[in-house]
């Protein structure tokens, strides 16, 4: 026997009490406008594009309410799967492989990317110090340290672990939060001071600062910055309960360039994302308008 879905029972039990109210006198009542909840966790990328299809939802869709719930990475994929939360827009692959093999088959997981460039991670300079190309080259490059981001990261224990010791570096791996590498990039690269840090994209600091990634001759980074695909990931019972958010969710497409803009345009509004988002729609029409009218027809 098929089970009924979240969605399709929370409709059945609004027509009841619409029938309910309209019997009792109520008359007219209406069983109320389209809704969506997505999960996201704090990371620029899935602030942007998260921010970017609820406003499409709301103004292009008539979508009434958008919900956007903040999660850790393992809970946000829980929460798509028992259907708190209908989709998240910012699964990593295979680097978040084992929290979709965790959830099962109640959360499904869009075949093909949204995101169109190539994913980068590593340790980085700015180009103004142009010498440095490698990480043994952070020997001789003038800096004692390697900026990090939030100690947790999985790249900052293996530059601990592996990277440091293996080139026998004679730089400190400092932790920190990725504001504040981000202020110490600002000010460094201001001032055109010698400068190491972790980077990746996609990230608005890739198209507000001219850097490079460091080549690491020895693999000593392991597997943790090979590229990854960026994909959105649904509940089960969207594809069905409501077409037109998945087709839009399945639409959804930047290129690096397109998703540097946007990510910059929230910056420039403050760190506002709604702001920023509706700044880069209302400039990137010819870019979401597809998306919106492949989910009209899905309706």
């Amino acid at each position: 026997m098929r089970r009924v879905s979240r969605k399709t029972m929370a409709l059945i039990v609004a027509v009841l009490v619409a029938l309910v109210a309209a019997g009792c006198g109520g008359g007219g009542a209406s069983v109320g406008g389209k809704e969506l909840s997505l999960g996201y966790i704090e990371w620029d990328e899935n602030v942007a594009n998260s921010n970017v299809l609820k406003i499409l939802a709301q103004d292009e869709l008539d979508y009434d309410t958008v919900e956007m719930k903040l999660a850790d990475v393992g809970p946000v994929f829980q929460g798509v799967a028992s259907g708190d939360t209908d989709a998240f827009l910012d699964a990593w692959m295979p680097n978040h492989e084992q929290f979709l093999n965790e959830v099962g088959d109640d959360a499904v997981l869009i075949e093909k990317p949204w995101y169109l460039g190539q994913t980068e991670y590593g340790i980085a300079v700015p180009d103004y110090m142009a010498d440095v190309e490698t990480v043994p080259d952070l020997n001789t490059s003038g800096t004692d340290e390697i900026t990090g981001i939030e100690p947790g990261a999985l790249l900052m224990a293996q530059i601990e672990d592996e990277v440091i010791p293996q080139y026998d570096l004679n730089v400190e791996l400092v932790g920190s939060s990725t504001p504040a590498m981000l202020s110490a990039l600002e000010k460094a690269y201001g001032d055109k001071e010698s400068f190491a840090f972790l980077a990746w994209s996609p990230h608005w600091m890739n198209g507000k600062y001219d850097f490079h990634y460091l080549e690491d001759p020895k693999n000593a980074m392991g597997t943790i910055d090979d590229p990854a695909k960026l994909h959105a990931v649904v509940n089960s019972d969207l594809q069905e309960d409501d077409p037109v958010a998945f087709t839009l969710i399945e639409n959804m497409k930047f290129t690096k360039a397109q998703m540097d803009d946007l990510e910059l345009e929230i910056q420039d509004a403050g760190g506002d994302p709604v702001k920023g988002s509706k700044t880069w729609i209302e400039n990137n029409q010819d870019v979401w308008k597809p998306w919106v009218e492949a989910a009209k027809k899905a309706q």
